[in-house]
């Protein structure tokens, strides 16, 4: 029998092999991303405290659409500009086991340009 393969199971065993690697301090917190079809979700997460300090997703109230380059470069924009206000300014990426490409790779150059290192 020919197994099929699931797109969804290889995104989270590679997510997986990227947080073995990426950890969030309250120094140097991790941005995780994830995308669906229509939203895509942004959290500055603190994982030794294990809460989120700053989220921003396009399913907000009077959000942009998420299903496309511009909406993920607005909500890149947005969650950096919600860090600056929390005091945040360094960050690790955590690109949630999708491709650096599209929507992640726009959303992660705009929150670049509005002021998070990493």
């Amino acid at each position: 029998m020919i197994s099929k393969i699931n797109k969804d199971a290889v995104r989270r065993r590679i997510h997986t092999r990227i947080r073995k690697r990426v950890e969030g301090s309250p120094t140097r917190p991790r941005l995780a991303v994830f995308r669906s079809i229509k939203h895509i979700y942004v959290q500055i997460i603190d994982d030794l405290a294990g809460s989120t300090l700053v989220s921003a997703s396009s399913a907000e109230k009077g959000a942009v659409d998420g299903g496309n380059v511009a909406g993920a470069t607005a909500i890149g924009k947005l969650v950096a500009e919600r860090a600056k206000e929390k005091g945040l300014t360094k960050v690790v990426f955590d690109r949630g086991g999708f491709l650096y490409h599209g929507r992640i790779k726009a959303l992660a150059e705009a929150a670049r340009e509005a002021g998070l290192e990493f």
